[in-house]
């Protein structure tokens, strides 16, 4: 990336734009290098993300994902594997309680259930929330879901084998953040070893590599800890990196960047503005 900066710059680009949250496909240092601006969409329809993440846990939480393979074999027998708690009486932990993460625990909390929520700087207006400590959060849960940015040397493998042994084992991780943000091997090992109950994410750990890509086989997939996560299927269930596709986000997407383009127009600096001079 850094090298495309900089061929950016010698053709006179001044400013770097992208239409979704996360910058970490970006080289902010070398844009503030060459006092390049960059601009990014904070926020679009929450409901989009928080609602796939909301399918996702569900659908694992009452063991969807499981049956299915079994019924599509000609298997109709209830499996003691199947038998779930009911989710007015579960507990679900929101790592990241911004926009989408409230939003997700909004659905929740229309169904009767306790959410609790972790936030580096919790904000004491939000009442869809219980905040706590993460720690408290991963020992509560019977379903953990994450949206956190992914920050490289903070917020990478944020969820890792210590986070991972303080879960229930038989509760669910949910990612709809970033694939770095989490372990993706220990998770891996924590499922074959059933330390925990399953996990469903959006977001792999190359997803530039992988997504919107049509591979032979799941051999076939480039990262091999990659692979070893979806070998769990069905405990481990994988979406191609759908959260913002809906009608309402891209349409969010779309008019908030060319809100960052007029603005840019008329005063030479984007509405939302990335800070590329951060630590």
């Amino acid at each position: 990336m850094k090298k495309i900066i900089a061929q950016l710059h010698d053709y006179g680009i001044k400013y770097v734009f992208t239409r979704v949250v996360g910058v970490d496909n970006i080289d902010l240092a070398a844009t503030a290098k060459y006092n390049m601006q960059v601009a990014n969409v904070p926020c679009y329809s929450p409901r989009a993300v928080a609602e796939l993440a909301f399918i996702l846990g569900m659908t694992m939480f009452r063991r969807v994902a499981q049956a299915v393979v079994n019924t599509q074999q000609g298997d109709f027998r209830r499996r003691q594997s199947y038998f779930a708690n009911e989710i007015h009486d579960a507990t679900v932990g929101i790592v990241g309680a911004g926009q989408l993460g409230t939003a997700e625990a909004k659905l929740y909390r229309t169904m009767g259930t306790r959410v609790l929520a972790y936030q580096r700087h919790p904000d004491p207006a939000n009442q869809a929330v219980e905040f706590t400590d993460l720690d408290t959060l991963l020992k509560t849960a019977d379903i953990v879901s994450l949206h956190v940015p992914f920050i490289p040397g903070k917020t990478e493998n944020m969820i890792g084998r210590p986070q991972l042994d303080l879960m229930k084992d038989d509760a669910i991780l949910v990612n709809t953040a970033r694939g770095p943000v989490v372990d993706n091997q220990a998770v891996a090992t924590a499922i074959q070893e059933h330390r925990i109950g399953g996990y469903a994410t959006d977001v792999l750990l190359d997803d530039n590599e992988i997504m919107d890509h049509k591979f032979t086989s799941l051999a076939a997939v480039p990262n091999q800890i990659d692979q070893a996560l979806m070998a769990n299927y069905p405990n481990v269930i994988v979406t191609p990196h759908m959260g913002f596709y809906t009608e309402k986000a891209v349409a969010d997407m779309i008019s908030i960047s060319f809100t960052n383009f007029e603005q840019t127009l008329k005063t030479g600096q984007p509405v939302y503005l990335v800070d590329n001079k951060r630590d």
